[in-house]
């Protein structure tokens, strides 16, 4: 399974560019950039990776992005996930980035997207991974400072394809956001947002209704509300689940209470992503092994999330038909051989 796992061709919805800031490149960017980090060692770094919940994992997720300043940083940070990407056969993914996390510390929205853009195209050029970056209000600051920020993105909505809401779900539900969700479809965005992930099942409901999301960001938490359920199968609205995430996070005790296998056999269109593997313990492969050790499952059920997840991604129908072949004959291959 290991062998079939690590080439099956792999797309990637649901990964903060942030959270793949690995510990050795953390310490490399603070001594380039003389920044003073509270860790003494990489080591130092990994230990402190005991969560108990999403926002005493946001605490140091904030405090590593003060390592990134130059638009360098950031061209740096989403080649060394996109030299992952590759090793893990992922062809494409669609990355969200946190202008806020930057801007609030004086640092250009220019700098930031040109830097991840500049990767973004080089990885098309050189290593044929396709990319998508979609950009994230931060849910705990207020809708100006998100309608601020979709106005800052306005001259760069070449590179950015949507929108999404991302950091602590409690206490900050959908609704807060309507108006500025409304205004980024208005300018030709596509809206998705985290829900139903520390929030309850109700939060997912908002999200398609008073925001009008495309894709749904964990939603694991359906499950709460049956009808809901059916509706998330009869509509195919995807849900981009973190595996490792959730049980990092504690949204479930151990990857056997996951409930995204019993998603997928309920025909959901479930997909499997990294969220921020820097601090979760995995990347894209990483997290199918996570799933396929924990539920006995087939060939083509795994396959299945990869076809889900070109059926839920923003590329052109003919890059899906592409991606889809390279994924059912990879499937036949490997039964053949």
């Amino acid at each position: 399974m290991q062998d079939f796992i690590q080439k099956l061709p792999k797309v990637e919805l649901h990964l903060h560019i942030e959270g793949t800031l690995e510990p050795e490149l953390m310490f490399e960017l603070a001594k380039r950039n003389q920044v003073n980090i509270p860790f003494n060692t990489p080591e130092e770094v990994r230990a402190a990776y005991q969560f108990t919940n999403l926002q005493s994992f946001l605490d140091i997720y904030y405090q590593g992005a003060d390592v990134l300043i130059h638009e360098q940083d950031f061209f740096d940070l989403t080649w060394a996930y996109l030299l992952r990407c590759q090793a893990d056969h992922v062809i494409h993914t669609e990355i969200f980035f946190d202008p806020q996390t930057h801007t609030a510390r004086g640092i250009a929205f220019e700098t930031i997207i040109n830097g991840i853009s500049g990767a973004l195209t080089k990885a098309k050029q050189e290593l044929g991974i396709s990319s998508h970056l979609i950009m994230c209000f931060l849910r705990h600051l207020s809708e100006a400072d998100a309608i601020e920020t979709l106005q800052q993105a306005l001259p760069y909505k070449d590179k950015i394809i949507g929108v999404g809401l991302d950091s602590s779900e409690k206490g900050h539900p959908p609704e807060k956001f309507t108006r500025v969700f409304q205004m980024a479809r208005d300018a030709g965005f596509i809206p998705v947002a985290h829900a139903g992930e520390e929030g309850p099942a109700s939060n997912i409901d908002d999200a398609l209704n008073l925001l009008g999301v495309q894709r749904v960001d964990h939603g694991v938490r359906c499950v709460e509300d049956e009808k809901l359920v059916q509706q998330l199968a009869e509509t195919r609205m995807p849900l981009t689940v973190c595996p490792l995430s959730n049980i990092k996070l504690c949204v479930f005790d151990n990857m056997q209470q996951h409930n995204i296998v019993e998603l997928l056999r309920k025909g959901l269109c479930v997909t499997i992503n990294s969220d921020d593997p820097a601090y979760f313990g995995g990347y894209m492969t990483d997290n199918f092994m996570a799933v396929a050790n924990a539920h006995p499952m087939s060939h083509s059920e795994l396959a299945q999330f990869t076809l889900n997840a070109i059926e839920a991604s923003f590329i052109s129908a003919e890059e899906k038909s592409r991606m889809t072949s390279e994924v059912t004959a990879y499937l036949s291959n490997f039964r053949a051989a």
